[in-house]
């Protein structure tokens, strides 16, 4: 065993716990409670950023979830969640890596913050709407994209990008927005929480949270 991830529950993280889960790689989990670099101060050793997630496998460090996909995807499991330099479909799988993170999951962190994280003197309800607005908006690629009713984002079968862009789906969940996520991204969401290894994540990090002694979280209905 060489991979070691950090991890809180329902981080980013998840895209990565997700991933092993679904490579079947043998892994250690570290749970957090977040955020990690104000309620760990010793997680600051292993990563000076205190972000989560962080893995480590052997001499190499990640701090980017969705660089850690495509990591684990070239590294692991004979490259089945990935898709290899030559293949027809590596620019689109690239796309929605980078999309899942950088244009999904980016304004979802101001939302976040500024609605729930910071003091009720600095929450900033306008910039909540404005960024839900700017991610909804967002998903219009995905929404054309899976308008024919199709499983996974790419042709060829699930991959690496689903987990990139599904935990999108699943963040905004979390904070309450599935009402207004589009239909498609949302039956298509749907069909990818039915995975057995999605399940196996769910279950894996609710245990290690409470194994942990963390305070136990409302169980969120995704």
């Amino acid at each position: 065993m060489t991979i070691e991830l950090w991890h809180c529950q329902n981080a980013r993280s998840f895209r990565v716990l997700w991933a092993l889960e679904e490579l079947g790689a043998e892994y250690k989990l570290n749970m957090l409670c977040f955020p990690p670099r104000a309620t760990n101060k010793d997680y600051l050793q292993d990563n000076p950023l205190g972000t989560v997630p962080f893995l480590r496998d052997q001499a190499q460090e990640l701090t980017e979830s969705c660089a850690m996909l495509e990591y684990l995807g070239a590294c692991y499991g004979e490259g089945r969640l990935a898709r290899a330099p030559g293949h027809a479909e590596f620019g689109a799988y690239l796309n929605w890596l980078h999309h899942g993170e950088a244009t999904l999951t980016f304004p979802q962190t101001i939302v976040l913050r500024y609605g729930r994280f910071e003091p009720d003197e600095r929450k900033l309800p306008q910039a909540v709407e404005d960024y839900s607005a700017w991610f909804l908006a967002r998903l219009r690629l995905a929404e054309s994209t899976l308008e024919d009713g199709r499983d996974f984002l790419l042709p060829s079968g699930f991959s690496m990008a689903d987990i990139a862009v599904g935990y999108a789906i699943q963040l905004a969940i979390t904070i309450g927005m599935r009402d207004r996520l589009p239909p498609h991204c949302l039956a298509w969401f749907d069909r990818l929480k039915t995975r057995p290894a999605f399940i196996r994540t769910r279950e894996i990090e609710e245990k290690a949270h409470l194994d942990a002694g963390f305070p136990p979280r409302a169980p969120v209905v995704l």
